[in-house]
């Protein structure tokens, strides 16, 4: 059961903590989005070159050695199970018009494509939403070079978009971020398509990284609430997020 802790007190912070912990001593219905993109199981991956770090990019790559202070390495059904756990306390948070984007990667795994569904299972899930981010990493000769991720929107049934918000349709063609320091950070455009095609006013991201979900909120005046296990992160993130706001939205949009 969750605390009664006022949501007041986890306002524009970013927690360092477990997700999990975290949302547990979160009040029920509190939040309006969530946006979020957690470790994806990376070097549990068959075929990428990953765990051995062959070819190209993944011999150089910062995530051959994982994340900070987590390996991205769980056996595949207790990731699986770790993460519906997490999407069931997100949804468990928000009020009866939100919704989770919930940006995640389909993959071949053991030959077969692996579509999440061992994730999202019974999850009410509205709409799958294609980001067209080109690029990526593919040893394997079974299968072509992917070059899209997958945002479920999880949606509660009185969930509506912004106004015009439709428009953007379900496949959203934006550039990877490329020079942020986090080893698996997202846009700031992705995250700003995001908060600005919803009219809720409370922003979590439970795997807040570097700070971007956080950004994209305080660009359209909303209230944000971050946890990240990683203290590396969390003060990487408020750099970031001092930063743009002595920079501006320019500056931080082109870095």
């Amino acid at each position: 059961m969750a605390s009664q802790e006022k949501i007041e007190n986890y306002y524009d912070k970013i927690i360092c903590g477990d997700s999990l912990k975290t949302m547990k001593n979160m009040p029920s219905e509190s939040v309006d989005v969530v946006f979020t993109s957690p470790p994806y199981n990376l070097k549990n991956s068959t075929g990428n070159g990953m765990k051995d770090g062959r070819g190209g990019k993944w011999a150089n790559a910062v995530l051959i050695h994982g994340y900070d202070d987590y390996e991205d390495n769980m056996p595949a059904d207790i990731y699986a199970e770790w993460q519906y756990e997490n999407l069931n306390e997100m949804y468990r948070l928000l009020k009866p018009d939100g919704a989770i984007f919930y940006n995640h990667k389909w993959r071949v795994q053991g030959g077969l494509l692996q579509k999440r569904d061992d994730i999202i299972k019974d999850m009410p899930v509205r709409q799958i939403i294609i980001w067209q981010r080109n690029g990526g990493i593919n040893f394997n000769k079974g299968y072509f070079l992917p070059t899209y991720e997958v945002i479920y929107m999880i949606a509660k049934p009185h969930f509506k978009l912004a106004d015009k918000a439709n428009s953007y349709g379900d496949i959203w063609k934006i550039k990877q971020d490329s020079h942020n320091p986090h080893p698996a950070s997202f846009p700031l455009e992705l995250a700003d398509r995001v908060v600005r095609s919803t009219t809720g006013k409370i922003i979590l991201d439970p795997f807040m990284g570097s700070g971007t979900t956080a950004i994209a909120a305080i660009m359209h005046d909303r209230k944000y609430i971050g946890i990240e296990r990683s203290k590396k992160y969390v003060e990487m993130a408020k750099a970031r997020i001092d930063k743009f706001k002595d920079t501006g939205v320019q500056e931080e949009l082109n870095i």
